[in-house]
């Protein structure tokens, strides 16, 4: 049984979000949602052709806006959190020993809280996999000061949850300040300075109570929002592209249009094609509206372009204008998008063209 499997980060909160799907079926689960890595994700799932059937929070964090609400607005996702988290608006709520499948494949939920009161790991069916949240994290483990928290509960749900999975392992957390991605069950009971095999519950308990850690500084935003699932409410602002049009995001970052989208706001945008001059009036033609900038030519002639408007850049197949949307925007542009699939997209769309041959 395949599985695809990404992980993906939020540099901002430190955030690993995991994908994972039966590649048979693409039926999929998303692990940790980050709000604002929302278009992100979706983008990415939609790439890969999956479909997203659940979210999944290992707890109620407090660092960050999880996105499961956004997913659930956008896509249909539906929500999966603990039932000690206390978080509303859920579609489903898990304890200890419940399985989450997902085509072929499924996830067993362990309670491991400590960290917070309502604390999961999803461990993947064959063992291979288990995702710790922030009870255990690589070479460390989450505080336990805040939000039902308690050493004593996170050091024994570590030993009977997380330690008595195969050495081999591999372990996930849902945050790594130094970059570190993967650790395994066997590396942290050798190796793990708070939580190894021979340091004793005392021991443990005495280190985490003198860390002198500050206040989460995104607490007092990220938990309200978070026992909503991520339902915006007040000043949280639903991520979005800039909305002259209707727009989509690749997961390669890159702001893209269809092509019956810019001819419906044509008007609105000024359309700039990246095309050499050979292939201007070639057999695809160009849109009446265009302007031919090449794309070696597009930095030292960006300032014929109005920074006030819209931009859409286009080219034979979209890879070269997608080029110049990175170009355009590192030259401070702040609304530019691709012509997705390009003049070619664009005529078999049956849109008009100027100089095209049949």
């Amino acid at each position: 049984m395949s599985l695809t499997f990404r992980q993906l980060g939020d540099p901002t909160s430190s955030t690993y979000t995991y994908l994972l799907a039966d590649s048979a079926s693409g039926k999929a689960v998303l692990i940790d949602p980050v709000f604002d890595q929302a278009l992100r994700d979706a983008a990415l799932i939609d790439e890969l052709g999956l479909d997203l059937e659940l979210t999944l929070d290992t707890h109620l964090h407090a660092d960050h806006v999880t996105g499961a609400w956004l997913l659930k607005h956008r896509i249909g996702s539906r929500i999966g959190v603990a039932k000690t988290s206390g978080a509303e608006g859920a579609d489903r709520y898990l304890a200890h020993g419940d399985r989450v499948d997902f085509g072929a494949r499924h996830l067993e939920v362990r309670a491991t809280p400590g960290h917070t009161g309502g604390c999961l790991t999803f461990v993947l069916d064959d063992l291979s996999m288990a995702f710790t949240g922030d009870c255990l994290l690589i070479r460390g483990s989450g505080r336990t000061d805040c939000q039902d928290g308690s050493s004593r509960v996170l050091y024994r749900s570590v030993r009977a949850q997380i330690f008595t999975l195969p050495d081999p392992c591999l372990l996930y957390p849902a945050h790594d300040y130094r970059g570190l991605t993967v650790t395994s069950v066997a590396e942290e009971k050798r190796f793990n300075p708070r939580l190894a095999e021979p340091i004793a519950e005392d021991d443990f308990v005495g280190y985490m109570s003198h860390l002198g850690l500050a206040h989460p500084k995104q607490m007092d935003v990220a938990v309200p929002a978070n026992l909503r699932c991520g339902r915006p409410e007040g000043t949280l602002q639903e991520p979005a592209l800039r909305s002259w049009a209707p727009l989509t995001l690749t997961f390669a970052g890159v702001p893209e249009i269809q092509p019956q989208v810019l001819e419906e706001n044509i008007a609105a945008a000024q359309v700039v094609d990246v095309r050499e001059p050979g292939e201007w009036n070639g057999s695809l033609g160009h849109i009446s509206a265009a302007r031919l900038i090449p794309l070696g030519q597009l930095a030292q002639r960006a300032h014929e372009l109005d920074r006030t408007r819209p931009i859409v850049t286009a080219c034979r197949s979209g890879a070269r204008s997608a080029q110049a949307v990175v170009i355009l925007q590192r030259l401070g542009f702040p609304t530019v998008a691709n012509l997705a699939g390009g003049m070619i997209r664009w005529r078999a769309s049956g849109l008009p063209v100027e100089g095209g041959k049949e």
